[in-house]
């Protein structure tokens, strides 16, 4: 059986455990989080080093993206240097490559993006594929990254002026405190609106669940909700806010959806190499996983 665990930054409440089968092989996926602490990561990274097939690393990315370059956060990069013998992953490959084939998938199966809807990106550097994925489909972007990320309310309105800006602050945000830049542990269960104009506006609303959840308004009647992480209460909770589809990238397993960095790591712990894939290596195991992204209508 492989085993593969992901060590979160976020919140305990959100921890789960399901044995699968995937591509033919058991597996068995668990999520432990650590509600905010650095320390604890780290220690329990080193505690399963060797003993598990693959780590995710949840709660926080290892990189940023501007165009082509990426650039490693210097706070995540003490929590992976914990994994001496176990290959640890934080999802930016199955994000680059899974989270474009999610777009494609909606263009050629569905009328979703038929219209050329407006879409707000909470981040576009966290899922910069899926931000060039749906520029090429037509899509009008405005990228939250200053907003959402920076406290800086300016909205970016098209994939140039993301990269732009990525290029100017992606090498000084990979030095700040990573709780600077995203909610870990209990600010993941908070609430705090923000840009509601934006949210308005928009016809799809797409990036990471926490960011979504953190700063969207109380009412979203006929959105649409891409995303990846999300729990029975995260759907109702969409549900009550008037949201139309939830589109979540990752497949369910017993009524949840994992994250990129979860199923990046299952990948990895099937594919037998203890090492990060290449492009073209997630894309045969996508197809031989049947990945396909799960849009359940809300409304």
């Amino acid at each position: 059986m492989k085993q593969v665990v992901s060590i979160s930054l976020g919140s305990s409440k959100r921890n789960h455990v399901v044995e699968v089968e995937m591509c033919g092989v058991p597996c068995r996926i668990e999520r432990i989080g650590m509600d905010g602490d650095m320390q604890k990561m780290i220690a329990k990274i080193k505690e399963l080093d060797g003993k598990v097939d693959a780590f995710g690393l949840g709660g926080m990315d290892l990189y940023v993206y501007a165009g082509t370059r990426r650039f490693t956060l210097r706070d995540a990069k003490k929590v992976v240097s914990a994994a001496k013998k176990t290959p640890i992953v934080d999802g930016s490959g199955l994000k680059n490559t899974l989270e474009r084939k999610v777009v494609r998938y909606l263009q050629t199966e569905t009328a979703i993006l038929n219209d050329k809807p407006q879409v707000l990106m909470m981040s576009g550097v966290d899922r910069f594929g899926m931000a060039q994925a749906l520029d090429a489909a037509g899509c009008h972007l405005i990228c939250g990254d200053l907003i959402f990320v920076l406290g800086v309310p300016i909205a970016l309105n098209s994939l140039k002026a993301l990269e732009r800006v990525a290029h100017m602050f992606a090498p000084i945000v990979a030095q700040l405190p990573f709780s600077l830049l995203y909610p870990t542990g209990a600010k993941q269960e908070e609430n705090t609106p923000r840009a509601e104009h934006l949210f308005q506006k928009a016809d799809i609303i797409a990036g990471d669940f926490h960011f979504i959840r953190r700063f969207m308004p109380s009412r979203l009647e006929e959105k649409i909700i891409i995303t990846n992480t999300t729990t029975p209460e995260d759907v109702q909770l969409l549900q009550e806010r008037g949201v139309k589809a939830l589109i979540t990238t990752t497949p369910e397993f017993n009524g949840r959806s994992f994250g990129t960095n979860v199923m990046e790591a299952l990948l990895v712990a099937l594919s037998g190499k203890k090492r990060e894939l290449e492009a073209a290596e997630y894309e045969e195991l996508l197809v031989e996983a049947e990945f396909i992204p799960r849009i359940t209508w809300l409304s």
